[in-house]
C-alpha cells in the first residue's frame, strides 16, 4: 500500500524537490540580467540587497535575487558556474534542512549560497569544518567571492589570540572546526570581563560533514578542564599488573563452567571485566606490590581507587592499540580518530585512561585533569536559531537527525546519473586469503592503468598492507594519521593512470580525487618549489597541462577510479564514503569490498552464521562466498551496531539534557554579572536572603519565644559572619520584639557593616571587586556541581535493582544538588564579602612595615589539639568560637574552664556542654 501511495504521490523527498524546482527556474529566469550587469553594479546590487534586509525585508522574498547574484559573482571570480542542483541544494540549507550530496556535486561551492543569504542580516554566519584545514582553505578559498560580493570572512582556529578571535567572530561569515566553536562558547562562559568574549550570538551555522560532527563525534562531550591529583607512580605500578593476570578465551556463560582465566573482554561494549578468580588474584598481586594492605578488599571503600586505576589498565592493554586507535609521536600518545583516520592531537581519553595508555607506552604519564565546563556537541549546536548541515551519506542516520536535531534529510539529485558499479563482497575464511587476493585485483587494475584507491580501518592495517605491496614490487602512496602532511599532494595523484594509493578513513578530505591527476593541485605545488628555477617550474607546469587530457582518457578507458575496501566498518556511512570516491559527476568507476572472517565486525557480529554457511558448502582454500544475502547480513550487523551507538548517544544526551538546563540558568545568572557594571541590588537580595536564613535556623518563622536559641545566633554571626548584633540584650530589655523584628535587625546590621566597608575604599574600587567575588564563587561551585554529577551518574544504574528509573532518580538528585550549589553559592558570596577585612593605604602600609619587624617572631608551629579534634566539620556553619579567636589571633586560652556540664557549650552550637565539647571530661 505504501509503495503504491509512492508510486501515485511520490515520496516527501519527491514533492520537496517538485517544490525546489520552480525556484530553480525563478532563478534562472534572472540569470540574463545579472549576466548584463558590471563588476561594480552586481557589488551595488549587494549592497542594495544588505539595506533592503536590515529594513525587515525577508530573506525569503529576496532569495531569487541572492541566488541569481552569487551564481552570476561565482562565474566571474571562480570561473565556475553552480549548477541546477547546487541551487536545490542551497535552498535546502537555507531552509534548516540537511542535503545529502554525492561526493565531488561541489558541496562547498553550493554552501556559498545559503551562506550569503544569511549574511545579509548582519548577524553572522558560522561554517563548521572537520579541521584546521578545511577551515583555512575555505575560508581562503571561498572569501575571494564573498569578499567580492561586500562581506567580511573569518577564521577560528587553535593557538589564535583572543583579539583574533574576536574579530573572526565579529565578521559576518566566520569558518572554523566544530570544536574551536563549542571550546570558545565555553571559555566565554569562564571569563571575568564582558569584553573579553569571543563569540556573539548563535544564529546560523551550517556543518559541513554533518554526520562526522553531529553523530560520530557527539559520543564525547567538550571539555575544559584543568589540573587535578598527580597519580603518576600508581599508574606505573598498575601497569605491572594486567600482564600478570590471563585473558579468557570466552565469556563466561550461564549454565556452563567458567573458562580458566582473570578476565574476559566484551569488544562490542568496550569493556573489561574480572572474573571470580581475577579478583582473587588481582588482590593478590596488588598486596605483593605494596599497594594495597593485607587483608582488604578492593572493594572496601577506601581502596575504590585501587579498582578504577586497575580497570583503566586492563582496558589500554586489552581495547587499545598502538597505530591503530592512537600513535606514539615525540613521546607522547596522541589520539587517532576512528571516523577520519587523522591525528586528534591535544584531545585525551578521560577517566584515567589516557594516563594508562602512557603508562603502557613508557610514554611521559600527564597529570589528571578535574572539569572546569563541559557540554556535548548535541546541546551545543541545538542553541543555533538555526541549523543546517551537508554531507554525501546522511541518508542512514535520517532517524536520528531527525530525533535529536529536528534535522529533515533530504537527498539532492545529483548533476549527471552515477554510473558506478558497486559489485557484491567477497568473504574469505582468513586474512590471508583475503589480502592474496586483493594483491591480485590491484595487480589486475595496475596492468590495464586503472587508479586503485585502497581503504583500511586504521593505521595499523594500511602498513601491514603497504609492506604486501612492496614485497610485491608494487609502487604506491600511503594516506594516513601519520602522512597527513602531505595528504593533498598523495590525493592529487591518486587518479593518475596505474596510481594505488592505501588511505584510512576518508571522511572529510575536502579534496576530489580527478581522473587523470588533480592537474591544478599538482601545478600548484610544482610552483611552490624553490628548487627549481622559475622557467623550469613554468615549462613543467605547461606540459602538466598539455598531458592531462590524454590521461584523463586513459584512465576513463580503463574503467575510472576502483575502490576496494580491506574491510566492512562498524557504519555504513564510512563504507558509503569511501565508495563515494569513485564516480564523480558522472565518471565510470567500480567498488568491491573484501572482507575474512577474522574481521572484528564479522567476528563479533556475523562470523558464526557465514562460517557454518563456508562449512556446509565445503568451499576450498581460497574460494570466497559472494552473493547478497551475504550483504544483507553484513548490512544487517551495522545496522546493530549503528543503533547500539545511537542508544548510547541518546542516553548521553538525556542525561546531558540535565546539565544543560542547569548550565543554562548558570550562565545566564554569569552573563548578567558580567554584562551589569553595577551588581549591588544582587549582592544586596543575597545578603538579605542570606541572613534571614541564618536567623530562621535559631528563630524558625511561627515560633514561639521558647524555641528560641538567640545566644547561638549571636555567636553564630559574629563568628562566621563577623556581625556584632546584641540580640540577646535588644530581646530581654522590649518586651514586644517578635521574630520578624529579628531578622529585620539582622538584615540592617549586615547592611550597615556592608555600606561601612564601600565607603572604606570608594564605590568606584569596590563594584568591581563585588563583581569579581560573584564570579569567582560562581566559577568554584559549578566546577564542584559538575565532578558531583559525573559521580552520580557513574553510580546511578544501580537504582534499577531497586526497580528505579534511573534517569529519574539522576534528574531527581541534579535539581536537589542544583539547588543546594546555588544556596552555597549565595551564602559564600555573602561570607566572603561580609568578611573581607578593608584598610586604608595608610593602614596597609603600617602593617607591612610592622609585618617585616615581626617576620621571625610570628612563625608558629600548631598541632591539632581536643578542641578542634571534637570540633563539627568546618562545612557546618556553627565552627567553633575558640577557633574564630585563634584565626583572629587572640591569646591562647581554655573556654571551657569554668562551665558547667548542663550549661550552653560556648562554642555556639546549641547543645550542652555534655554532650559537645566537655564530652572529653
Amino acid at each position: 500500500m505504501l509503495s503504491l501511495i509512492k508510486k501515485v504521490f511520490g515520496s516527501r523527498n519527491d514533492r520537496l524537490l517538485k517544490q525546489l524546482n520552480k525556484d530553480v527556474k525563478r532563478i534562472n529566469a534572472l540569470e540574463p540580467s545579472m549576466q548584463a550587469l558590471s563588476d561594480q553594479q552586481l557589488q551595488a546590487l549587494s549592497a542594495k540587497l544588505k539595506e533592503r534586509v536590515q529594513g525587515g525585508e525577508a530573506l525569503n522574498a529576496i532569495l531569487p535575487e541572492a541566488f541569481a547574484l552569487v551564481r552570476e559573482s561565482s562565474q566571474r571570480v571562480f570561473g565556475m558556474r553552480h549548477f541546477d542542483v547546487q541551487l536545490i541544494g542551497g535552498m535546502v540549507l537555507h531552509s534548516g534542512k540537511i542535503a545529502e550530496m554525492r561526493t565531488g556535486e561541489g558541496k562547498t561551492l553550493m554552501a556559498t549560497l545559503p551562506v550569503y543569504l544569511n549574511a545579509l542580516t548582519g548577524r553572522g554566519v558560522h561554517v563548521v569544518t572537520v579541521n584546521d584545514y578545511l577551515a583555512r582553505r575555505d575560508a581562503e578559498w571561498m572569501g575571494q567571492l564573498y569578499n567580492f560580493l561586500g562581506m567580511s570572512v573569518g577564521v577560528v582556529v587553535p593557538q589564535q589570540s583572543n583579539e583574533e578571535k574576536r574579530a573572526a567572530y565579529r565578521s559576518d561569515i566566520t569558518y572554523g572546526t566544530n570544536n574551536e566553536f563549542g571550546f570558545d562558547y565555553l571559555r566565554d562562559n569562564m571569563e571575568y570581563r564582558a569584553e573579553d568574549r569571543r563569540q556573539r550570538g548563535l544564529v546560523f551555522a551550517i556543518v559541513d560533514e554533518v554526520d562526522s560532527i553531529l553523530i560520530d563525534e557527539a559520543r564525547t562531550p567538550l571539555i575544559i578542564s584543568g589540573q587535578a591529583e598527580d597519580h603518576t607512580a600508581l599508574y606505573q605500578a598498575m601497569n605491572m599488573v594486567p600482564p600478570l593476570l590471563t585473558r579468557m578465551q570466552s565469556e563466561p556463560k550461564t549454565n556452563e563452567p567458567d573458562p580458566e582465566g582473570d578476565y574476559w573482554v566484551d569488544e562490542k561494549n568496550h569493556q573489561v571485566y574480572l572474573s571470580e578468580a581475577g579478583h582473587e588474584n588481582s588482590e593478590r598481586i596488588l598486596t605483593e606490590k605494596g599497594l594495597l594492605p593485607e587483608g582488604q578488599s578492593l572493594y572496601d571503600p577506601r581502596n575504590i581507587s585501587l579498582m578504577h586505576h586497575l580497570m583503566a589498565s586492563l582496558r589500554a592493554h586489552s581495547l587499545f592499540h598502538r597505530d591503530q586507535h592512537y600513535v606514539v609521536q615525540d613521546g607522547e600518545v596522541v589520539i587517532v580518530d576512528e571516523f577520519t583516520g587523522r591525528l586528534m592531537v591535544g584531545r585525551r581519553w578521560s577517566d584515567g585512561l589516557h594516563q594508562a595508555v602512557e603508562a603502557k607506552e613508557n610514554c611521559k604519564i600527564q597529570f589528571e585533569n578535574q572539569t572546569l565546563a563541559s557540554i556535548t556537541f548535541q546541546n551545543y549546536f541545538r542553541m543555533y536559531e538555526k541549523l543546517a548541515g551537508m554531507t554525501g551519506t546522511a541518508d542512514t542516520e535520517a532517524y536520528e537527525f531527525q530525533e535529536i536535531y529536528g534535522l529533515e534529510t533530504v537527498i539532492v539529485p545529483t548533476n549527471k546519473p552515477m554510473i558506478r558499479k558497486d559489485t557484491h563482497d567477497q568473504i574469505y575464511k582468513t586474512d590471508q586469503e583475503k589480502y592474496n587476493a586483493i594483491l591480485n585485483d590491484i595487480r589486475d587494475c595496475q596492468s590495464r592503468g586503472q587508479p586503485v584507491l585502497v581503504g583500511t580501518t586504521s593505521v595499523e592495517n594500511s602498513e601491514l598492507l603497504s609492506k604486501a605491496l612492496t614485497a610485491a614490487g608494487l609502487k604506491h602512496e600511503v594516506l594516513n594519521a601519520k602522512q597527513h602532511a602531505r595528504e593533498a599532494e598523495i590525493v592529487a595523484q591518486a587518479g593518475k593512470p596505474g596510481a594505488i594509493t592505501i588511505a584510512t578513513n576518508m571522511a572529510g578530505r575536502g579534496t576530489d580525487i580527478v581522473l587523470g591527476g588533480n592537474v591544478l593541485k599538482q601545478i600548484e605545488l610544482l610552483l611552490s618549489d624553490q628548487s627549481l628555477d622559475e622557467a623550469t617550474r613554468e615549462t613543467k607546469a605547461q606540459e602538466l597541462r598539455d598531458g592531462w587530457q590524454a590521461l584523463h582518457q586513459q584512465v576513463l578507458d580503463a574503467g575510472g577510479l576502483h575502490i576496494i575496501g580491506t574491510e566492512r566498518h562498524e557504519s555504513r556511512r564510512i563504507d558509503n564514503q569511501l565508495r563515494g570516491r569513485a564516480g564523480r559527476q558522472g565518471d565510470p568507476g567500480s567498488s568491491r569490498f573484501y572482507l575474512s572472517l577474522d574481521d572484528s565486525l564479522m567476528r563479533i557480529f556475523a562470523g558464526d552464521r557465514v562460517r557454518a554457511i563456508m562449512d556446509r558448502l565445503k568451499l576450498p582454500e581460497g574460494e570466497p562466498i559472494e552473493a547478497g544475502m551475504v550483504n544483507r547480513s553484513i548490512e544487517s550487523a551495522q545496522r546493530k551496531v549503528e543503533s547500539r551507538n545511537f542508544d548510547i548517544r541518546k542516553q548521553l544526551l538525556e542525561y546531558d539534557d540535565v546539565a544543560n538546563d542547569q548550565r543554562r540558568v548558570l550562565y545566564g545568572q554569569r552573563n548578567e554579572v558580567l554584562d551589569s557594571t553595577n551588581v549591588g541590588e544582587q549582592v544586596e537580595s543575597l545578603r538579605d536572603g542570606a541572613l534571614t536564613d541564618v536567623v530562621r535556623e535559631f528563630v524558625p518563622e511561627g515560633s514561639v519565644e521558647e524555641q528560641w536559641d538567640l545566644a547561638a545566633l549571636q555567636k553564630v554571626l559574629e563568628s562566621d559572619w563577623q556581625l556584632d548584633v546584641p540580640i540577646v540584650q535588644t530581646v530581654e530589655n522590649s518586651k514586644e520584639f517578635g521574630e520578624e523584628d529579628i531578622v529585620e535587625m539582622v538584615v540592617k546590621a549586615g547592611k550597615a557593616a556592608y555600606d561601612n566597608k564601600i565607603a572604606t575604599v570608594g564605590e568606584d574600587t569596590w563594584r568591581p571587586f563585588e563583581r569579581s567575588v560573584m564570579l569567582q564563587v560562581i566559577d568554584n561551585h559549578w566546577r564542584e556541581h559538575l565532578a558531583s554529577l559525573d559521580h552520580l551518574r557513574q553510580g546511578i544504574h544501580l537504582r534499577g535493582y531497586a526497580q528505579k528509573n534511573p534517569k529519574q532518580e539522576y534528574k531527581r538528585e541534579a535539581i536537589e544538588l542544583f539547588s543546594m550549589m546555588l544556596q552555597r553559592v549565595r551564602d559564600d558570596v555573602v561570607k566572603l564579602l561580609l568578611t573581607v577585612k578593608v584598610q586604608s593605604r595608610e593602614e596597609v602600609e603600617a602593617a607591612e612595615r610592622e609585618a617585616e619587624k615581626q617576620h621571625v617572631q610570628n612563625v608558629q608551629y600548631h598541632h591539632a589539639d581536643q578542641d578542634e579534634a571534637l570540633a563539627e566539620p568546618a562545612s557546618d556553619k556553627r565552627s567553633s568560637s575558640a577557633q574564630a579567636e585563634h584565626a583572629g589571633g587572640a591569646a591562647m586560652r581554655n573556654p571551657y574552664a569554668k562551665v558547667g556540664r548542663n550549661e550552653p557549650c560556648p562554642c555556639g552550637s546549641g547543645k550542652k556542654f555534655k554532650h559537645c565539647h566537655g564530652k572529653l571530661g
